[in-house]
């Protein structure tokens, strides 16, 4: 898998240091086979892990460039499986149900939904009742993003609120996890966001290979289970994690900035192509 991300400028501009979350952890699922980053102008790189455990690389540049080349070479093994039966606990196969003391601890803002009534009277229409299957009420949620709001290219920066997804109708693969997430967390229960790769090996030669995002709600025994509302799918199958957090904004793959105006910006370009291998 090679991912790269070129930036322009009309002149030499001082680059800040750039946070780069390219490399994923390993994992029951995923396994890091071969990890190579690699920038252009060169790069003083160093590695550190932030409060979700990510593996985050810092690269400081030390001359004005008119352009930047960030490119990670990166070979996994991913034992994700397509059908996966998740080992709830049975004190919360049904909703409502309380985690307990540790876990609601530790999830603590994972759990805490912005104010938005709009977004939690859209949320509780899944709820069938007392005693509603959890897992298929996560289901439904997850299929009911695309019944509410339509995927989109956006180019833009930023990740919309839930509730201007809902008022839209519409929104990139980043706004509808976030919508899934506001969601979860109007009910309740632990979510997070996740970026990283999709990847469908079954359409090789006409897919688009590319960045994505999506969510990750945790379920007791189960612990994080994943959801992709942007394909209505669950489960790691075809995704490659990248990082975690409890927004979107906090695990961009490339985040920097530079000296000088707007002005002096071109553009910029990403590509990603995943090659399966055996």
């Amino acid at each position: 898998m090679v991912h790269q991300t070129a930036y322009r400028f009309s002149r030499p501009v001082v680059l800040h240091p750039h946070r780069l979350m390219l490399r994923p952890r390993d994992s029951h699922e995923l396994s890091v086979l071969d990890f190579q980053l690699a920038c252009s102008p060169a790069a003083d790189i160093t590695w550190s892990q932030d409060v979700f455990g990510n593996l985050c690389a810092v690269a400081g540049f030390r001359q004005p460039t008119e352009s930047l080349v960030i490119e990670s070479r990166l070979t996994v093994a991913s034992r994700a499986q397509p059908w996966p039966v998740f080992p709830i606990t049975p004190t919360a196969q049904t909703y409502p149900f309380a985690y307990d003391d540790d876990e609601a601890t530790d999830l603590g803002h994972l759990r805490l939904p912005r104010p938005d009534p709009d977004v939690a009277r859209w949320a509780h229409g899944f709820v069938a009742g007392p005693g509603t299957d959890t897992l298929s009420l996560l289901k439904d949620l997850n299929a009911g993003v695309l019944g509410a709001a339509a995927y989109r290219v956006r180019d833009e920066e930023g990740v919309q609120s839930a509730g201007e997804t809902l008022r839209l109708a519409s929104g990139s693969c980043r706004d509808l996890a976030a919508l899934f997430i506001e969601a979860v967390r109007q009910l309740g229960l632990g979510a997070r966001a996740v970026s990283g790769y999709l990847f469908d090996p079954d359409q090789v030669e006409r897919q688009a290979d590319t960045t994505h995002a999506w969510a990750e709600v945790y379920l007791p025994g189960a612990g994080w289970i994943t959801f992709d509302p942007t394909h209505n799918a669950v489960g790691a199958a075809g995704l490659i994690p990248l990082a975690v957090g409890r927004a979107n904004g906090q695990i961009m793959p490339v985040a920097g900035s530079f000296a000088g105006s707007a002005t002096d910006a071109l553009g910029m370009d990403v590509s990603v192509k995943i090659t399966p291998v055996g």
